[in-house]
């Protein structure tokens, strides 16, 4: 059985504008780093036999921060980032939902709007890091670093497969929120627990 958790990068400037990102680069705020280092040491007594991060720089810096107290680095993987959202990308929110009305009650991640990367891309992506997972770490856990909307997906992938942009977003995952889950022998995943943020909660009250 393989064991991997799932962390959404800490808090990054766009968070805090309201402006979408996707695959654009925007460094983490002094609060994101914080919430980097709390997650850290709520997961420093966790033998992890690999960490790895999406190459998006909030991202990967909340990997570094998390990796550095168990003496690792990770690995960068593109298949980690974030859903490319192309022409909604670098926009206040407001501004895209003056453009967009129908995505008023959808999300940005799963719209499907023109431009923006395909369902089949991201089905692509979710595939080929299940299978990497299954096949390099049976028996061991990995720690992985990602963006919210795309541990969303992949979370939706992993019940309904490539039926998964059916649906409207169902997971939230806030800033560094850990999400457990658990592949077995075969390769089917079984979620243990999503968007944990117990570390944030119980420290920056």
């Amino acid at each position: 059985m393989t064991t991997l958790y799932l962390i959404r990068h800490g808090q990054s400037e766009a968070n805090v504008k309201h402006i979408i990102q996707g695959q654009s680069e925007y460094p983490l705020t002094n609060l994101g780093i914080r919430q980097a280092e709390l997650a850290a040491r709520s997961l420093q007594y966790i033998h992890f036999d690999k960490v790895y991060s999406s190459d998006l720089n909030r991202a990967f810096r909340t990997a570094e921060i998390i990796a550095d107290p168990l003496k690792m680095k990770p690995q960068g993987m593109e298949e980690l980032r974030e859903v490319f959202l192309g022409p909604l990308e670098n926009k206040p929110r407001g501004d895209i939902l003056a453009e967009y009305p129908e995505l008023q009650h959808r999300s940005f991640v799963t719209s499907g709007i023109p431009g923006t990367e395909t369902f089949d891309a991201i089905s692509a992506r979710c595939l080929k890091l299940m299978r990497h997972w299954h096949e390099n770490h049976e028996g061991e856990t990995i720690l992985a670093v990602s963006h919210g909307g795309f541990i969303s997906i992949f979370l939706m992938y992993l019940i309904a497969g490539d039926g998964w942009h059916q649906w409207n977003r169902i997971f939230n995952i806030d800033n560094t929120g850990i999400t457990k889950v658990f592949f077995d022998e075969m390769g089917q995943a079984k979620i243990h627990f999503t968007n944990n943020t117990a570390h944030i909660q119980e420290h920056m009250q």
